[in-house]
């Protein structure tokens, strides 16, 4: 079975239903079990569970503890190019969007690769827009090849390939691989997605498992949050996140939980996700699955990624541009127009590693074995 054949027989299930008919007998006896299920995942993303958050927050601290221990793991995205195919209502990179194209030669992925191993980064993820023309295979591969002098790790957040493509790149250096789906629900999908590849829904929602048929080491998925009602979206991320758990055992699996951020364009959320909402997917995910990875990137603001490190969090970015040679070059966030998103924690590294230290946490700039 696929995972699109799972995600087939919740399509049609009544959400809406299931969650009116919640108790708080049936919360409290799930939080007091040892494994969930997936209807009970599905009860801790109900509204009936949002009183519950203290009493989700304390098992999930000692779940991640149990796992983890007291260790964050510290990442920096790269963008090596900004060209994309892809009409995405969503994306500052969309096709149509009068912005600065450009993409990085290999002299100046050198730069950018000094400048953040410079800060102590020795594990980053590399990404580019969605154009096999411009970025080819064989491009990012010369990439990898050359980062490998610099980086012990190295993930990519590209266009989907096909197995044999990962395996190429796995050959070259890469070890993990992060691809969102953005939104689950088809409809939405195909509505958000107006031309170019990435309206292919069912390649998409196979990446992650070619990544792990390929060999990667770690696999890391995710929903944009906005894009369609999230709890059914947290949901249907958990879900995938089981089956790749379950059907490749000797994957590191890791959920993102990215909201919509500014950026150029004029699309708006249509699903507003408060903080509190927030913090339930994270709850819940990590009461359903003890041992994935939680990584919360830069899009969120410093104040609450802070509040969120006991809360399960195990990995999160830092430092992190989303400009293309946005390391090397002088330039900020605020005035490139090469941007995807904007970032909202503009924190140092060093200022970030203080407050993890100050938390009584360890970052993790290079060892990933300790997972």
């Amino acid at each position: 079975m696929s995972f699109y054949d799972k995600y087939l027989k919740w399509e049609d299930f009544d959400f809406a239903g299931y969650w009116k008919q919640l108790n708080d007998d049936d919360i409290e006896e799930i939080l007091n079990q040892e494994r969930l299920n997936t209807l009970d995942y599905l009860a801790l993303l109900s509204p009936k569970a949002e009183k519950y958050l203290e009493l989700m927050a304390q098992k999930a601290q000692k779940l991640t503890l149990k796992h983890f221990g007291k260790v964050v793991f510290l990442y920096t995205p790269l963008y090596l190019a900004n060209y994309c195919v892809n009409q995405c209502l969503y994306c500052g990179f969309n096709v149509k969007e009068n912005i600065e194209r450009k993409k990085l030669n290999l002299s100046e992925i050198a730069k950018e690769a000094e400048a953040i191993a410079n800060m102590g980064f020795r594990h980053i993820l590399i990404l580019t827009g969605e154009s096999r023309k411009k970025t080819p295979v064989k491009y990012i591969k010369e990439a990898v090849e050359l980062l490998t002098d610099y980086f012990d790790s190295i993930a990519i957040e590209i266009y989907p390939l096909e197995i044999d493509e990962y395996e190429e790149l796995i050959a070259a250096g890469v070890d993990s691989l992060t691809i969102y789906q953005e939104v689950y629900n088809q409809e939405q999908y195909d509505r958000l997605h107006i031309a170019g590849p990435k309206r292919n829904y069912h390649f998409r929602l196979d990446a992650p498992e070619r990544g792990c048929k390929a060999g990667m080491r770690a696999v890391n998925i995710g929903a944009l949050l906005g894009l369609e009602d999230w709890r059914k979206e947290a949901f249907f991320t958990g879900i995938h996140a089981e089956y790749l758990q379950n059907n490749y055992l000797d994957v590191e699996v890791s959920l993102s939980v990215p909201r919509m951020r500014p950026h150029l364009g004029s699309f708006q959320p249509e699903s507003k996700v408060e903080d509190e909402n927030l913090v339930q997917i994270l709850l819940a995910s990590r009461l359903f699955l003890p041992r994935a990875g939680l990584n919360i990137s830069t899009r969120e603001r410093a104040s609450l990624r802070d509040n969120l490190i006991s809360l399960g969090i195990t990995k999160m970015s830092a430092n992190a541009k989303t400009s293309v040679g946005g390391y090397a070059e002088s330039n900020t966030e605020l005035d490139d127009d090469t941007c995807q998103f904007e970032i909202s924690d503009n924190r140092t590294v060093n200022e970030v590693t203080t407050m993890l230290h100050k938390q009584g946490y360890q970052p993790v700039f290079k060892n990933w074995h300790i997972f």
